[in-house]
Order: structure tokens, then sequence, then C-alpha cells
């Protein structure tokens, strides 16, 4: 689904020069894999995601989504960023049904799929409220329902759990793969389409460790900047459905988890030094 090859990006600084983010990143993600992207902080995860978006073109290198190379904005996708994009001035039920309302639908057809997400993600008593009248979590869940009405082949998630607390990041990393694992429409059910074909592919870039494990198929570990570029990928060879609020404590997760924050844990301190000689 997605195939990044050889892929840089680099910035002109203030004084004239220039600063390379990413270097020479090449990365597959099959058709409904989850892959989960770590690294330190201001390594250039956000950055990729930006240029799998087409929000950013590589200064080199080549993005390909499917059979076609990312010329401009990838229409196969969806962005769920760190920061809810709702509409203040929209009720929730206006806010999931944008897209469709934008793609062409009536408002009536759009409205009456954006009642269906919203009881998918639990939130049809609230239809008729405003985010301001939302907790925070319930906010991620609109978010949701936006990026999963639009039905895309492909969701891109930029941190979009961190500014929750810990017990409601488990409640929405539970629900992110509930709605993950499910048909994506009743029509795909009934047809009899296998699930692992008809789930979004995702690419999901989170700071937490614990997360990128709990989550995802395989975790992809970026070295610090600058220059960053990818230095360890494992699959996670837990069974799914997971258990989120058990999945932690077992042995298989805390062996990975280790595994990978030895490569992970080199990378932050690299990082932490470049700071301080800055």
């Amino acid at each position: 689904m997605l195939e990044l090859d050889r892929v840089t990006r680099a910035f002109a600084t203030p004084d004239g020069g220039t600063y390379c983010t990413l270097r020479d990143i090449s990365l597959k993600v099959g058709s409904g894999a989850f892959v989960a992207l770590v690294g330190p902080s201001g390594c250039g995860k956000s950055t990729l995601l930006n240029i799998v978006a087409g929000l950013l073109r590589p200064t080199s290198g080549r993005v390909r989504v499917g059979d076609e190379e990312l010329a401009g904005l990838n229409r196969r996708a969806t962005y769920m960023f760190q920061q809810d994009a709702l509409l203040p001035w929209k009720d929730v039920r206006d806010n999931v049904a944008l897209g469709l309302v934008l793609a062409g639908r009536t408002r009536a057809d759009a409205n009456r799929s954006a009642d269906e997400w919203l009881a998918r993600v639990g939130l049809t008593a609230f239809a008729s409220h405003y985010p301001s009248q939302l907790s925070g979590g319930m906010r991620k869940r609109v978010a949701m329902a936006q990026n999963w009405i639009i039905d895309r082949d492909i969701l891109l998630m930029d941190e979009p759990f961190s500014a929750l607390d810990v017990h409601t990041r488990q409640r929405m990393e539970t629900e992110l793969l509930a709605l993950w694992e499910a048909p994506r429409s009743a029509e795909s059910f009934m047809v009899g389409r296998a699930f692992q074909a008809i789930r979004k592919t995702i690419l999901f870039v989170t700071h937490d460790l614990e997360e990128a494990i709990a989550l995802a198929d395989d975790v992809v570990v970026l070295s610090a900047g600058p220059a960053s570029h990818i230095v360890a990928r494992h699959p996670v060879a837990l069974e799914r459905p997971r258990d989120l609020l058990e999945l932690r404590t077992s042995a298989a997760f805390i062996d990975l988890y280790r595994t990978l924050w030895a490569v992970l844990r080199e990378e932050v301190i690299k990082s932490q030094r470049e700071r301080s000689r800055a």
C-alpha cells in the first residue's frame, strides 16, 4: 500500500544553509498493516508522516501509494493530527458529516452516515453538542469518526492520544483497534471479504514505545537527528485481538519492549547529546 524509496528531506536554515531532517528512508507498508513509528523528539517522525500525506515533497527519493507514485496530496489517506481539527461552530454530527458533504453527498445522506458512525464510537447522545462541550476523549472519538466515515485506504495518525490522561488513552487505543479490526462496512462483511483485506493501512507516530508495541504489527525506530534514518524494524508477534489492559504485563510484551528500548535508548541519548551541543 505504501512504499518510501530513499526519501530525504532537507530544509533551508535562516543562515542560508540546509538542515537534513530525514535521510534515505526506505520503508514498505503492506495493505491493511498497522505500523508504528517511534524515535527521539525532533527526529522527523511528523515530517515523514507529512511526506506520506503529500503535504511536503521529499528533497529526493519517492513515495508510492499502491501502484502510483505520489504527486501532490495523498487522496487515498486521511490524517488524524495531534490536535483535533473540529470546527467549533458546528455540532458533533455536522463535524463528522463534513467530509462527505464536501465530497458531494447530500446533507441528509451525510447525516445518516454520521449518525451511524456516532453510534459506532458511542456518541449518539452527543450528536447535537458542540466541541467545547465534550471531554478530551470524546473529541478524539469524533475525530476518529471523521476519519473513518470517508473510508479511505490509509489512516495517518500523528500522536493522536498524547494529550490524554493514561486511562482515557488506553480506552481510545482499545477503541481504535476495535474500529481497525472490524469490517469497514456492512456491505464488505456481507460479501465475505476477509477482515485483513478490508482493514485500513495505519501509519502511527508516537513517542510512547509501550503504545507502539500494544497497537502495531511492526514498530519502526528512527535514529536521532539530524539526517534521521531507520535503525530498526521489529515485528510484533502478539496475538490479536489484544486485551490492552492485560497485554503490558505479559512476558512476550516485556521481552519485546526490552529489545526495542535497547535500540531506542541509544538514539535518545544521542539526541540529548546533540541538543546539549546546540
